[in-house]
């Protein structure tokens, strides 16, 4: 049974963020001359964010080298990158109203036909973290190349309370 803190935890996106175990890296800094994120009324749009984790840049080529579960894992990785710079932005990530699009791009070997599968990473993970409202339309392309040859790479765009 849970208690009144916990149920209250559980109502916030950054409480379910904490339920499920993970935490948010240090939000990636540009790599050239644009920015992180961009905000234009309510919508708030960020920059691509490739798949990195404790050791560095997740690497490799799906359908040669990676696996589709190495894949999903990778774009899970792009919305926790994706969710620090939310929250650098935003101060907390409780004021994301919804989630409006992700962009998944997936490094594959050519007529590599599962990018949707590794970009479910990503769709599975925002919904955990922001319910219903982390539902979102999405394009999931397979690419021969992703800088620093990362394995993934996510753009995403979304509505922000005032």
């Amino acid at each position: 049974m849970l208690n009144s803190t916990q149920m209250a935890n559980e109502a916030t996106a950054e409480g379910r963020l904490a339920g499920l175990g993970l935490t948010l890296p240090k939000a990636p800094a540009p790599g050239g001359n644009y920015v992180s994120a961009k905000r234009v009324g309510e919508i708030l749009y960020l920059s691509g964010a490739i798949s990195t984790g404790p050791e560095g840049v997740i690497m490799g080529t799906l359908g040669d080298d990676r696996t589709v579960e190495e894949g999903y894992a990778a774009a899970r990785a792009c919305v926790l990158s994706q969710l620090s710079v939310l929250k650098a932005e935003l101060g907390t990530l409780d004021r994301v109203a919804e989630v409006l699009a992700v962009n998944g791009y997936v490094n594959a070997v050519p007529g590599f036909a599962d990018s949707p599968a590794v970009i479910n990473g990503a769709s599975d993970l925002l919904v955990a973290v922001f319910g219903d409202a982390g539902r979102h339309v999405r394009a999931a392309v397979g690419v021969s190349a992703l800088p620093r040859h990362a394995l993934v790479e996510l753009q995403m765009s979304v509505r922000v309370e005032p």
